[in-house]
């Protein structure tokens, strides 16, 4: 039988699909854009036939159809890796819970670590000449769930751009068990705003710690894409990317000519990414882009590859570091608000890169003017979650300044880190420095 034959045979409805899923069952629906809606409308319908189905996600763009639902906590249960607004919401909800993770170690879970997958399911591209999907936009983990999965399932989203790379980053027919042909969404997209003069002003600082030739990181968000706004301004040249997500301010860096990825050591020539998030004009960019590298975050994200990057300079936000050092990325107390994801990996790697450099960013307060806060604390508060321990925080950089932490006694850290407080906190933190034992009379 050939290619097409094949195809036609695994063909089944959105509902037969859902017919499979079976009280008690784990189930997995991928990462971001790639979260399944055919199957996923489908299982909603059947709900009332069904308790306590675990389903396993990430970075959810849209609220699931089976959590739209009468008391979709009687019936359903989400478990994702990554919080977005969305999955806040469930968890608010009653029937969502954060799965700690770090990145690049999520494939190695599920090949040793997490419950039997019953049905694996996904939007993919369609598929090529050569009996390939191509997982798309979102190829972080994919390969390891479907490796896994007692059940395959795709569903075709002729939307879903086409990605090149490693071989991970497709599915062959033959490792598939059924094929929905979906109603063809469009991809959901994100914007990542507008920067403000705060967003603006980090950057300033962050770009004059990049040389020529530096290899990159950026995450996810309004300052990351600030400090990619100002570089595709810059005299910066010869670039290289290396990254998780795959962004616009990249995708702008690369039209302006800021990337070529001739002084990397590995990939040469390459931009290595993991995941896409962006607009409908990124997932066109991306789309047989020869000049890209998908690949899974077992390799994007490695703080081991990353480190054979000289000049690796990563970029990344926070939610909160206090007087030690300790940064979380993901949490303000109790509130989970993302998660771990790439940090850890970055933060490691970057460090271990001849010339390479770590860079966590954030503005130095948050809130409106009458119940603002600052970002930078005497200690963490109760519950948040620290996602880099102090030893391992590199530079930090807010509006009102910049430091490299890596070196410095308690003493040190506490003054560089009230010297980029925002002055309305200084003296509050001063006291608190001096309360714990880390403040010097003789510091500025």
């Amino acid at each position: 039988m050939d290619l097409r034959g094949i195809y036609q045979s695994k063909l089944i409805s959105a509902a037969a699909a859902a017919d499979l899923v079976k009280s008690g069952d784990w189930i997995d629906y991928g990462v971001g854009a790639s979260h399944p809606v055919a199957f996923d409308q489908a299982l909603a319908a059947r709900a009332e036939d069904l308790t306590n189905v675990q389903v396993r996600g990430a970075f959810s763009l849209w609220m699931p159809a089976i959590f739209q639902i009468e008391n979709p906590g009687e019936h359903f249960g989400w478990n994702s890796w990554h919080y977005t607004a969305i999955d806040r919401r469930i968890m608010e909800m009653g029937c969502g819970f954060h799965s700690p993770m770090s990145f690049f170690e999520l494939p190695r879970y599920y090949s040793e670590n997490v419950e039997p997958i019953s049905l694996a399911v996904c939007q993919v591209a369609p598929m090529d000449g050569d009996g390939f999907f191509s997982f798309g936009t979102s190829p972080a983990y994919q390969a390891a769930v479907f490796a896994q999965a007692q059940i395959k399932i795709v569903e075709i989203n002729h939307n879903m751009p086409r990605t090149r790379g490693s071989g991970d980053v497709n599915l062959h027919i033959s490792e598939v068990d059924y094929v929905i042909e979906g109603p063809n969404a469009d991809i959901a997209e994100i914007e990542s705003g507008s920067p403000d003069d705060v967003d603006r002003r980090v950057a300033d600082f962050i770009v004059e710690e990049i040389p020529n030739g530096a290899c990159l990181q950026l995450g996810i968000g309004r300052m990351p894409n600030a400090v990619g706004s100002l570089i595709a301004d810059s005299d910066l040249k010869d670039l290289g990317i290396h990254t998780e997500t795959y962004v616009n301010a990249i995708m702008d860096m690369t039209a302006r000519g800021k990337i070529n990825g001739l002084n990397k050591s590995i990939d040469r020539g390459r931009q290595v990414y993991s995941y896409v998030l962006g607009n409908r004009q990124l997932y066109d960019f991306v789309h047989e882009n020869p000049d890209l590298m998908a690949t899974t975050i077992e390799y994007s994200n490695n703080p081991s590859v990353i480190a054979r990057l000289d000049n690796f300079i990563s970029i990344n936000n926070a939610v909160e570091i206090d007087l030690f050092g300790q940064v979380s990325a993901e949490s303000n107390g109790l509130k989970q608000i993302s998660g771990t994801g790439g940090f850890l990996g970055f933060v490691m790697g970057a460090y271990w890169s001849k010339g390479g450099k770590s860079i966590v960013c954030l503005a130095s307060t948050y809130g409106s003017s009458q119940q603002r806060k600052s970002r930078i604390v005497s200690t963490l508060s109760e519950g948040t979650i620290v996602s880099g321990s102090r030893t391992l925080t590199q530079w930090v950089v807010t509006e009102y300044g910049k430091a490299n932490l890596k070196g410095m006694s308690t003493w040190q850290r506490a003054e560089a880190l009230i010297a980029m407080a925002h002055p309305d906190y200084r003296d509050d933190l001063i006291k608190d420095a001096s309360r714990m034992g880390i403040w010097r009379r003789s510091n500025k």
